[in-house]
């Protein structure tokens, strides 16, 4: 995937959250705290999206709805104070001719099972915007630039039964 610089980065591979980080040229990971991460100097947008969120672990505002809708397109809530006016809001919309790119990560749970640690992300690829509802939060809709495989889908897409 172009990300505008040569980047490590390999389309559907996990990482932790630092690893991606590093590997986007931003050397100080563990001040990220949000979801989200602007970067700048990179003009990217990298959003870390957990798509089963426990209530322990997460406040009402931060309970966002996440998911994929098919294989090409994704439904993101924005963070709760994001309105579609808004300086952060506007360059979601308008990334595009502003010559940003969005980057999505995703990770099943926030916890891995295995170890206790926190999940890995694997890496979906840039995203164009398609169209958002709402405001405060934002519900927005992503067009991948490559097609979710099918082996993630049934992690990423809620509707889906079984």
């Amino acid at each position: 995937m172009n990300v505008g610089f040569d980047c490590p980065l390999d389309l559907y591979c996990t990482y932790t959250r630092d690893q991606l980080l590093v590997a986007l040229d931003f050397l100080k990971p563990s001040t990220v705290r949000e979801g989200v991460k602007l970067l700048p100097d990179q003009n990217l947008d990298v959003f870390f999206i957990t798509l089963n969120k426990a209530d322990k672990d997460y406040s009402p505002t931060t309970m966002y709805n996440d998911y994929s809708i098919n294989e090409w397109l994704f439904h993101m809530q924005s963070q709760s104070t994001t309105a579609e006016y808004s300086p952060t809001g506007q360059r979601y919309i308008h990334h595009k001719e502003r010559g940003s790119r969005v980057l999505l990560f995703v990770r099943e749970f926030k916890e891995d099972r295995i170890t206790g640690g926190a999940e890995a992300y694997t890496y979906l690829g840039t995203a164009s915007y398609v169209k958002h509802e709402g405001s405060k939060p934002m519900n927005i809709t992503w067009k991948l630039d490559a097609p979710i495989p099918a082996k993630y889908l049934k992690k990423t897409n809620k509707l889906v039964v079984g």
